[in-house]
């Protein structure tokens, strides 16, 4: 029988022993975002539970209590918008109609471009199609032979525009043509793009993979081999790619296996970094600048007029720097993902835009001319995929259609044309004369007396909604009738190309506030004075437990 004094003192070692484990822990939920982009296990369970209901033709039109009038006057302009949309862009329509029986990528971005709850009802009134035929310069024209400003910037892809990147395939193809499909063997090309990038990113070595998302992979993977550490940090709402890892919450199947997702420009993610002996490295997609700790923007997700986007790039240069001397302190793997930004900041991408210089870094979109690409760039001690003492101890990472050859062609004209004087110049001052725009274009929707602002690092832009509404979404509609192309996120995220002249901007800004006026003469952003972003969100809560029980 154990007596009560050494009960007692048995208790307080394991107390003892417990509390710098506990207190671990506390410091890294305190380093967790407050909201469900920090706790993407929470965010998982809560996704399980939110019902699935639509609104009928009524509340499509009143989900906010507008009064009749005003109801009627959406009515009208909503059936005026669809009958010029569908009947403009007929054959397009007709063709995404046909197509998305049998393409599930169409079934899913057509059911997310608005909220849920008014997604049937609008896609059974409101078509957008998909199929184009061609690009020109900024312009994208579809089968009907209707032309748009092209905003899309085709998922971060377009940096110099449309007709650089039909010539570097163009060229890049060419210069493959003897070679073929051959795999396994290389062109020359890829000797000299690696020595580009080698010096373009300052890393040692260089590994071709076939998209952005596989590059962070391997990246993430290099890093936990040679640290020995499980974990990776990733930082709230930022994108890696869609493997279970860096997506964790939903839209992932599986919840995450050994990943921390902090709250970005914190001192207590840094201190969790300096305590914690279990972290192989840290993501940074330099994307975020523009919206720390928030999800990419998308108006599927647009239920009232909470989104904010701000960029600040001394402050963000600043947490870079700390970021930076934290992870070489405890020997963490600092990797930029610059899939999206790799090549649109600066010539030397994020690290020469923000001064800092990372581990590895990744890149993609862009850098393949117009083909699909991945590549990571990294230090000579961390690419190495085998260990000479430990034959078997291996971290195996091959692809097929790695080093393509008409991709490296492709690569090696892009970044041939990086280096002319024509190009080089698309960066003199080219987050003056983007931030200009943006303040040209937030003072005509001011002076127009819409709710509509809109924020930017350089030519990535999001909007944002001044008023609360439930009905911002529409404005992507709008937008589509004045001749505006945006991708399926809508007004979630408009990426320019480098080469749009000033022209180009001016007649983008004379219909976006059309559309903006347009939208607001139809009466969908009525405003009754009791109504806030809080009370809509509540209203929208109560729906929700309604259908859900």
């Amino acid at each position: 029988m154990i007596e009560p004094l050494a009960l007692t003192a048995l208790t307080v070692a394991g107390l003892a022993a417990a509390w710098p484990l506990a207190m671990q822990r506390l410091a890294l939920s305190r380093a967790k975002h407050p909201s469900l982009t920090g706790h993407s296990r929470m965010a998982k369970r809560v996704a399980r539970f939110v019902p699935g209901y639509t609104y009928d033709e009524t509340a499509f039109f009143a989900s906010d209590g507008a009064p009749a009038e005003l109801q009627a006057r959406r009515r009208q302009g909503f059936a005026r918008l669809a009958a010029q949309l569908n009947s403009r862009h007929e054959k397009s329509i007709a063709l995404t109609r046909q197509a998305r029986e049998t393409i599930s990528d169409l079934q899913f971005t057509g059911a997310y471009r608005v909220p849920f709850q008014y997604s049937a009802y609008l896609r059974q009134h409101l078509s957008v199609g998909a199929f184009v035929q061609r690009t020109d310069g900024v312009t994208i024209t579809d089968l009907d032979g209707q032309t748009f400003y092209d905003l899309t910037g085709s998922y971060g892809v377009n940096v110099f525009g449309n007709d650089f990147y039909k010539a570097c395939m163009a060229e890049g193809s060419a210069r493959a043509a003897d070679m073929g499909p051959l795999l396994g063997s290389y062109h020359p090309a890829v000797a000299w793009n690696v020595e580009q990038l080698q010096r373009i990113a300052g890393q040692d070595e260089v590994s071709f993979h076939m998209s952005g998302t596989e590059a962070v992979m391997q990246a993430v993977r290099l890093a936990r081999y040679h640290t020995r550490k499980k974990y990776l940090v990733r930082f709230s709402g930022a994108y890696h790619g869609w493997w279970e890892d860096v997506q964790p919450g939903p839209g992932n199947p599986l919840p995450p296996g050994h990943t921390y997702t902090l709250k970005e420009m914190d001192e207590r993610t840094l201190k969790v970094l300096r305590s914690r002996n279990d972290i192989a490295c840290v993501l940074v997609n330099p994307l975020q600048a523009l919206h720390p700790n928030a999800s990419a923007p998308g108006d599927s997700a647009l239920i009232d007029s909470g989104r904010r986007a701000r960029f600040d790039r001394e402050a963000y240069s600043a947490w870079l720097r700390q970021l930076r001397e934290v992870c070489t302190q405890r020997g963490i793997v600092l990797i930029f993902d610059e899939v999206f930004v790799g090549f649109r900041l600066a010539a030397g991408g994020a690290q020469e835009y923000f001064g800092v210089k990372a581990d590895m870094v990744t890149y993609g979109k862009t850098l393949g001319g117009g083909f699909p690409v991945g590549a990571v760039c990294g230090q000579r001690a961390l690419m190495k995929r085998f260990r000479e003492d430990r034959p078997a101890d291996i971290c195996f990472a091959r692809g097929t259609f790695n080093s393509h050859p008409y991709v490296m062609g492709a690569m090696q004209v892009f970044l041939e044309r990086l280096q002319t004087e024509p190009v080089r110049s698309l960066y003199d001052g080219l987050d003056d004369t983007w931030n200009r725009r943006a303040v040209q274009l937030n003072a005509a929707l001011s002076e127009a007396g819409t709710p509509v602002q809109v924020a930017n690092l350089s030519t990535i832009w999001t909007v944002y909604y001044t008023q609360p509404s439930r009905y911002n979404w529409m404005l992507q509609f709008y937008l589509r009738e004045q001749g505006l192309a945006l991708s399926w996120v809508g007004t979630g995220r408009m990426v320019f190309s480098l080469n749009y002249t000033q022209a180009d901007f001016d007649a983008v800004c004379t219909r976006f506030v059309a559309a903006a006026k347009a939208m607001k003469a139809d009466g969908w952003w009525w405003h009754e004075g009791s109504i806030t972003n809080k009370t809509i969100r509540r209203h929208v809560l109560k729906e929700m437990l309604k259908h859900r029980f």
